[in-house]
């Protein structure tokens, strides 16, 4: 049995298939891979099962069979009726700005103390899943948790936390992936359940103990099924670990067509345990062209005309905010993931004026509060939130019954003005294959053109890519975009990367997985399915 480093041996049927650290020792104890094995155990053939459906339920989509796709609520259940999901807890009452970092010691620490409501703590798009990150992330909440998280720059900078911190909320990998390293009765435990219940194990009691909770954002679901999934992990949970049903609060990302289509019922499904919906903007996107790449009226423009102002996109925000209010959840805006750059101020204003304009309509709009992804825009949302809320912690009374959106508003692409140009062909080729090659290098958080890109970047990227090829596509001029074009272009940004020295041992690699998702005759699912095969 290979147990790593695990001191006193893995339980029996788990095996841990990689070295453990001398840090990460105290984070997979025999207990703890127990605890998170008995979830395994308990609730994979479900996550299973709902993974197999998922297929069936996009064709239904894509078809028009919407009732055939939306649950219908369980006998008894009254999901219609006026409910309203568990209040708030009190540090997770004002949201107005949250920032979202991977779980790296120094970055946490920064977002930690930037002056946010909430820090989203990612071990998943924005973190690359290596051993070593997964592990050491783990190892680094927990010190954050207890306020020991230290850093050590080389320069001699020491980082510590502030007094006054950010709540901490984490994001576990999605239901399709799964850890390879931790294997349950010879099956790779599933990684939703190996980040939560690690997290959980080890930090859910002192979390309590110091006045907040375990809170999770939940990443790609789609639909109240796998809401209700979560749900019922959290309620076995909270009794194996001694700690109060209701401890556990879930944001949930809407960012799947199909979650957006069942966001009452995510809401209802997880009602003891729910504390809001967010925006997840670029993931919606991409799921937008995964279920609908057949349809030639579905065909989306370049990634950067799809605006949160689009018919589509301003239909899902404000349903979703609807949606919340109506149940007395948050309704968290998207990701501004601009960088602030020291060398152009000038670029950086015109960056800040597009991040005002954005957290300015979402505040108008009635959201309780937003994302970035840099500390130094933290100023600007506050400021934007600040203008309507004032003193009050959310908007959450805020009527809405003014908000009407229909199901067909959000399966209508079309994108006013919106073209496929050769500027936005070359974009998605080469910011997929840099942030493929930072993510192969261990990096899920990678800066691109001043932007904080996450996995949903080469999603979009990549996705759009194979839309473009698989419809015949042209650009503005009236040039077709065929394989070939498609390979000249990637060798000529290949070229560019090459030249600028932006590039390193893994670019290869990088373009090579990007040419098999593109080219492909069938849609990968997520690229980091085949990508993760290939990580150390």
């Amino acid at each position: 049995m290979g147990t790593g480093n695990v001191v006193g041996g893995a339980p029996e049927g788990v095996e841990v298939n990689a070295a453990v650290s001398a840090e990460a020792e105290s984070i997979l104890t025999p207990e703890a891979l127990a605890f998170v094995a008995g979830l395994h155990r308990r609730f994979d053939p479900r996550r299973r099962e709902l993974l197999r459906q998922r297929p069936e339920r996009h064709r239904l989509l894509a078809a028009g069979q919407l009732d055939q796709v939306i649950a219908v609520p369980a006998a008894g259940e009254d999901a219609d009726g006026d409910w309203r999901v568990a209040p708030a807890p009190p540090d997770l009452t004002d949201r107005r700005v949250e920032i979202t970092g991977p779980a790296e010691r120094k970055m946490m620490i920064n977002a930690l103390n930037c002056g946010a409501n909430v820090f989203m703590c990612d071990l998943e798009d924005a973190l690359s899943p290596t051993w070593q990150n997964v592990t050491g992330g783990q190892v680094n909440i927990r010190d954050a948790v207890r306020r020991t998280i230290t850093f050590a720059n080389p320069d001699g900078r020491q980082y510590t936390l502030n007094d006054t911190t950010a709540t901490l909320v984490v994001r576990p990998r999605g239901w399709h992936l799964t850890e390879r390293h931790v294997t349950v009765d010879g099956e790779p435990i599933s990684a939703s359940l190996f980040d939560a219940g690690l997290h959980l194990f080890h930090n859910g009691r002192e979390l309590l103990d110091r006045g907040s909770g375990p809170y999770f954002y939940l990443p790609k679901l789609e639909g109240a099924e796998e809401a209700r999934l979560w749900d019922d992990v959290f309620t076995e949970a909270q009794a194996q670990l001694g700690i109060p049903h209701g401890s556990v609060r879930a944001t949930v990302l809407i960012e799947t067509i199909l979650g957006a289509l069942d966001m009452d019922g995510i809401l209802y499904a997880l009602r003891d345990h729910a504390s809001g919906l967010n925006a997840g903007r670029w993931d919606y996107i991409f799921s937008a062209i995964k279920v609908f790449r057949d349809d030639a009226a579905a065909v989306l423009p370049d990634r950067s005309a799809v605006t949160m102002t689009v018919p589509f996109m301003r239909a899902y925000s404000r349903l979703l905010v609807r949606t919340c209010h109506r149940r007395g959840a948050h309704a968290i805006g998207g990701m501004a993931a601009f960088i602030p750059t020291r060398h152009d101020a000038a670029a950086n204003e015109i960056a800040f004026a597009k991040v005002r304009e954005d957290k300015d309509r979402e505040a108008g709009d009635g959201f309780d509060g937003t994302w970035v992804a840099h500390p130094g825009l933290v100023p600007v949302a506050v400021e934007s939130f600040a203008a309507v809320l004032g003193d009050a912690p959310n908007q959450k009374d805020r009527p809405y019954d003014d908000i009407r959106v229909a199901t067909r508003d959000l399966v209508d692409f079309q994108v006013p003005g919106g073209t496929v140009t050769d500027a936005g062909l070359r974009a998605n080729v080469s910011v997929a294959i840099q942030y493929i090659d930072a993510w192969l290098q261990g990096t899920g958080a990678a800066a691109i053109n001043n932007l904080m890109e996450d996995a949903a970047t080469a999603e979009i990227s990549r996705a759009q890519l194979w839309q473009w090829l698989r419809h015949g596509s042209t650009t503005d001029d009236g040039t077709p975009i065929t394989p070939e074009r498609y390979a000249a272009t990637r060798a000529d940004e290949m070229a560019k990367l090459t030249a600028s020295g932006a590039t390193s041992a893994k670019t290869g690699e990088a373009a090579d997985i990007l040419d098999a998702l593109v080219l492909a005759e069938d849609f990968v699912p997520f690229l980091t399915l085949p990508a993760y095969e290939r990580l150390g």
